[in-house]
């Protein structure tokens, strides 16, 4: 730490703020405010365990820069101009903000309404953010057949209304604008049409519906038959379109539903819409994270800016798990909705917790299709093998994985399969079987030797190149075992892991303690569908042992069947048990009448006697 920088830390004030870390080159790595600036600036200097992000930031950090604040409030959203600003390495940031439009009331004497990507304090009204422009598209073109709101640029009031400085355009010849322009309509009775819209974007449709019911039937007592017709087409519409609207809630609130889903840098963001109990709208956020940052932080970044600019703000949030600034976080979105904003976390099954499934499940579906699409700018690698390549600390992305499973029946028959995937998907036609040959009873380490060394010993003679990848099914006692056969057979450079099934514990070669990897990762996703698809091929291939030696075994019983014999039946009718049913004529057909009488006999002269079999439960390898 330089002297400077030593001196401005010994003198922080205690007051609200916002801090600004800065590089040896004097740009801004990190934006924080406090609530104390001395005690949580002095938190990242003192020593004690760290996450490696705010390590690998205070090993950085060259300056310092303060901005002192009356509250905390006030901190927040200067944190949040400057972030916005800055846009600051270690901070959680949105990805391509400016992308995300709204759709503006502008704040005149007759507002205007149209899409914006800029957002200006001068008290208009902000509706939005759009992570789908068809979406904005659709609500701009809804209003435009449905409200005669001017589509004009001009600033508009009783001045230039008097001075006639503009004339009537088409718009109101057509009847999509009611002439504000020459005062053909009063300043009130357009903004109460602009309220309308505002219902409109806010989701209260029942509420607009009800109102402008009333003032259909007002102006049909009034004999205003033309206006009465016009609203009820209008109401139509709106019914309509709340149709198709999806009833969540029984109790008619107004909420909002936020869910994050992260996974590396990538981070997605998933808003419900919740007005009068009905999914009004969707809303979508792509957040860029770093690695450590925790969820808490995550939830704080996506609710301080997706309320940033709105002013259609509800009574309830709901989220999956509690911010890291809570409170001071309610009572921001309380001073920007202009009544009390509560933060909701719902602990039991209830309505809420649904809709919370809901919008995770909308967000993790968001989070892959931003994994898709690195995976498309990234050469076509699978986002799936970028993670596993990071998780398991491997230098390339493992394109080729080759993963062994042993299986045996009351330590008979034993059985090994060998299963590859490649860039993430199964390759069957490389898929292998291997029947255990030098191993006694039930042995699953030496078993695995034995396999291990048949396979590489192949690939080392065919001149053929290691997998990106080698898993075995088990603990360190099969990772063990694995290695040592590699090694016997020369090998040296290779990727090697072990996967236990009970608690999907990964392990490494020369590390005795078991290795976790998040249960949310996509890589150990991969890695138990892997694991799982060489269980199952290695259970049917024994499956398939076993049967084929008890079919024949029980067939050879019969004195006078053969082996071809026994072989014809079991091609020609499929199994044992068809066998045992079959008709005689269904049997002549196959093998002859003089040997069919013997078959037929032998089953149905001991069907009545024979005893049931006891079930054998198979055991294999996890």
């Amino acid at each position: 730490m330089n002297p400077e920088l030593k001196t401005k830390i010994e003198n922080l004030p205690s007051n609200p703020g916002v801090y600004q870390f800065l590089n040896d080159k004097g740009k801004v790595i990190y934006v924080g405010k406090a609530k104390n600036l001395k005690n949580r600036v002095k938190s990242y200097f003192q020593l004690g365990p760290q996450s490696p992000k705010t390590k690998a930031l205070v090993d950085k950090i060259a300056d310092l820069v303060l901005i002192l604040t009356d509250t905390e409030i006030e901190a927040l959203v200067l944190e949040n101009n400057l972030i916005k600003e800055y846009s600051p390495r270690y901070n959680i940031s949105l990805k391509d903000d400016k992308s995300y439009p709204y759709i503006v009331v502008t704040n005149e004497p007759f507002p205007r309404i149209y899409p914006t990507r800029n957002v200006v304090r001068d008290g208009s009204k902000y509706f939005g953010p759009y992570s789908d422009v068809k979406n904005l598209k659709a609500s701009l073109r809804m209003i435009n057949e449905l409200f005669r709101i001017r589509t004009c640029n001009f600033y508009i009031d009783q001045d230039t209304i008097d001075k006639k400085k503009i004339r009537l355009c088409l718009e109101y010849h057509i009847k999509k604008c009611d002439g504000p322009c020459e005062g053909l309509i009063s300043q009130i009775a357009y903004n109460n049409m602009v309220n309308e819209v505002i219902k409109l974007l806010k989701g209260k449709i029942d509420e607009l519906v009800s109102d402008l019911t009333q003032e259909m039937h007002k102006a049909s007592e009034s004999f205003n038959f033309e206006k009465a017709a016009d609203l009820r087409d209008k109401i139509e519409s709106l019914q309509r379109y709340a149709s198709r609207q999806k009833v969540v809630t029984t109790d008619l609130a107004d909420r909002d539903i936020i869910c994050v889903a992260n996974e590396g840098k990538d981070a997605a963001c998933s808003i419900l819409n919740i007005r009068n109990g009905k999914l009004v709208g969707k809303k979508q956020l792509k957040l860029g994270i770093e690695n450590e940052d925790e969820l808490e932080d995550v939830y704080n970044a996506a609710v301080k800016f997706y309320y940033n600019a709105l002013t259609d703000i509800p009574k309830e949030i709901v989220l999956e798990i509690e911010p890291s600034d809570l409170e001071i976080i309610s009572e921001w979105l309380t001073l920007n909705a202009g009544k009390k904003v509560k933060i909701i976390v719902p602990k039991k099954s209830s309505e809420l917790k649904s809709l919370v499934n809901m919008c995770k499940q909308n967000a993790i579906l968001q989070l892959k299709d931003i994994q898709l699409q690195r995976m498309k700018n990234e050469g076509n690698i699978p986002y799936v093998l970028s993670a596993l390549m990071r998780d398991l600390r491997l230098k390339t992305p493992p394109k080729k994985i080759e993963c062994f499973d042993i299986s045996n029946l009351q330590g008979t028959d034993t059985v090994a399969s060998m299963v590859v995937f490649e860039d993430a998907k199964p390759k069957k036609s490389l898929y292998r079987k291997f029947i255990i040959k030098s191993v006694e009873g039930p042995d699953d380490f030496e078993s695995m030797r034995e396999v291990i060394a048949r396979r590489y010993s192949k690939v080392i003679e065919q001149t053929e190149t290691l997998p990106d990848l080698i898993v075995v099914d088990g603990g360190k006692g099969q990772l063990s075992s694995a290695v040592e056969s590699l090694k016997s057979l020369g090998l040296k450079d290779f990727n090697i892991i072990g996967l236990a099934k009970r608690l999907e514990e990964v392990f490494f070669p020369g590390i005795s303690e078991s290795q976790t990897i998040p249960k949310t990762s996509s890589s150990l996703k991969l890695l138990q569908h892997i694991r799982d698809e060489a269980h199952r091929f290695a259970i049917t291939f024994h499956r398939q042992r076993r049967d084929k030696r008890t079919f024949t075994s029980e067939l050879f019983e019969i004195k006078g069947i053969g082996a071809k014999t026994a072989e014809k039946l079991l091609s020609q009718l499929g199994s044992l048990q068809i066998i045992r049913n079959a008709s005689m004529e269904e049997i002549t057909k196959v093998i002859g009448k003089a040997k069919a009488e013997i078959v037929f006999k032998h089953f149905n002269s001991t069907a009545d006697n024979k005893t049931p079999q006891t079930d054998i439960t198979e055991s294999s390898n996890n």
